[in-house]
């Protein structure tokens, strides 16, 4: 690491003591000192053992003020007053994206066991890229993505960071108003039993779109401090609970096979299909354990990526109430784990209601049988909350990166991060209304991206930050993180190439898993 000087120096710039996560930091004219104190003369020359006098430090003092000097920052100067379960509300609601609705899709097109396997194999793989990026921030004493990225690689490191959370995230906000677009007049429409619109504003989606940013989005958004939204985000899983206790009911509801609407309404339905309710006779009805089909592998990038929240997972450490490593860890994986059991539960429920007839996108199918069943018209206005809900979410992120980026040495200001907040929202609201067709350039970015922050940083970051006398490079647990860097690699070049098969082919196979 001797030749790579951001890594080994311990003099640190003024963008690391003042880029506070929160948008709190000093002012210009404030005493302060660097969060990694500056050696006598005769350390300068081993600066080696600074860092691990740093690295061997009590977490306590890692994560909380110096208990000599209260305007002495050990790491932030910020208190954090969010409590255990509202920083579970917030990073479950942060994983929690619309891929859960492609889950079921995902399962027909692999087997109820191999569809397992994969979700249990990425959910070990998240909880330890967590166990990674925690591990690097207790070392440096820095719980900015961004910042990790400048401690491994100086400049061009905090830059790629901050960048890959900005693409991924404006990405992912993207695709939520979209589903709000497109949705929301959707199920109004049903709701009101119209057949036909006639140009009503209400049933239009980008005025719904624009309507809903600006009273729901926006002034959650405009929160201080990301702790806030712990009300918010434990709203959004109950909604999402909500939609997985109805896919249970309605396994037990409705007959195999199913019948389309289409049919119904012209009285020609069969009555053979009714016999077979439950399934047992009609080979149609059988589930399969294990599927491969030409499908199968673009299934794979859709489960990678169905852990994302990588960009949330410091952000909501540096509030965390009595902050530990240890704590932050119990955090992502008891958020890890709820979310893990309910898209199994989705996806297993949904695949045994249609089976091989289910939809990419699993509502859909319900509406092949009644656009105007009430309860899942009920449950489309609960994802449609719960995805409006998790925006502000993503967005905190992305305005840290670029207070990270652009703002390094400014305290907070209430004008600076309101401006963030309606700039971005703005800028996604004219891409979702005039700008339709950019999704397929995010599924790239998302395809570059979400490896990145999953899978190789914090790898990387790893293998950068610890020190070599604490972990040899030839250590086992470098040689591990070295592996899972190339995983990510792996991920990323699957993602791409499954793209450009279906750009080619005039497809939409392959989606993000958020």
């Amino acid at each position: 690491m001797s030749e790579d000087k951001p890594t080994e120096t311990v003099e640190i710039s003024p963008a690391d003591v003042n880029a506070i996560p929160n948008g709190k930091g000093h002012e210009p004219g404030e005493d302060t000192m660097p969060s990694a104190k500056t050696p006598p003369a005769e350390d300068c020359e081993n600066p080696h053992r600074t860092e691990n006098t740093e690295a061997n430090l009590p977490e306590s003092q890692e994560f909380l003020s110096g208990a000599d000097d209260k305007k002495t920052p050990r790491f932030t100067d910020f208190e954090g007053k969010t409590s255990f379960g509202m920083s579970v509300f917030n990073l479950g609601n942060a994983i929690m994206g619309s891929g859960i609705l492609g889950l079921a899709y995902a399962m027909a097109n692999t087997g109820v066991v191999l569809f397992l396997l994969l979700l249990t194999v990425v959910a070990v793989l998240s909880s330890y890229s967590i166990h990674l990026l925690l591990k690097s921030s207790g070392i440096v004493g820095i719980r900015a993505y961004e910042q990790l990225g400048y401690r491994a690689f100086g400049t061009p490191g905090k830059m790629a960071a901050g960048i890959a959370i900005t693409l991924q995230n404006i990405g992912a906000m993207s695709s939520y108003l979209y589903i709000v677009k497109y949705e929301f007049p959707l199920v109004i429409q049903a709701f009101l039993m119209v057949d036909k619109p006639a140009g009503e504003w209400y049933l239009d989606g980008n005025y719904l779109v624009i309507i809903v940013s600006v009273a729901v989005i926006l002034p959650l958004a405009l929160m201080k401090q990301l702790g806030y939204l712990g009300y918010t985000s434990g709203f959004s899983l109950s909604c999402m609970v909500f939609f997985l206790i109805s896919v249970i009911y309605k396994k037990f509801n409705l007959p195999c096979p199913f019948v389309d609407f289409a049919f119904n309404s012209t009285g020609s339905v069969l009555n053979v299909t009714s016999k077979q309710y439950g399934g047992e006779d009609n080979p149609a009805c059988i589930p399969k354990m294990a599927n491969l089909n030409t499908q199968t592998a673009y299934t794979i990038p859709i489960l990678a990526f169905a852990f994302v929240c990588h960009p949330e997972v410091l952000p909501i450490y540096t509030e965390l109430r009595n902050p530990t490593k240890k704590k932050m860890q119990h955090v992502s994986n008891i958020s890890i784990a709820v979310m893990y059991v309910m898209y199994f539960l989705a996806a297993l429920f949904g695949y045994l209601t249609f089976y091989d007839e289910v939809e990419a996108e699993l509502l859909h199918t319900y509406s092949r049988i009644d656009p105007y069943d009430t309860l899942i018209l009920c449950v489309r206005v609960a994802v449609l909350t719960a995805v409006t809900l998790t925006v502000p979410i993503v967005l905190f992120p992305v305005r840290r990166a670029i207070q990270q980026m652009m703002f390094p040495n400014k305290t907070f200001y209430w004008p600076r991060h309101i401006a963030i907040a309606i700039t971005l929202l703005t800028f996604i609201n004219l891409l979702v209304i005039f700008a339709p067709n950019i999704l397929g350039i995010f599924g790239v970015i998302g395809a570059t991206s979400a490896p990145c922050l999953i899978f190789i940083f914090p790898a990387v970051f790893y293998i950068r930050i610890v020190p070599k006398e604490e972990e040899p490079l030839r250590s086992f647990p470098k040689i591990l993180a070295a592996c899972f860097a190339g995983i990510g690699f792996l991920f990323m070049i699957m993602s791409l190439s499954f793209i450009i098969i279906d750009w080619t082919s005039g497809s939409s196979k392959a989606s993000s898993g958020h």
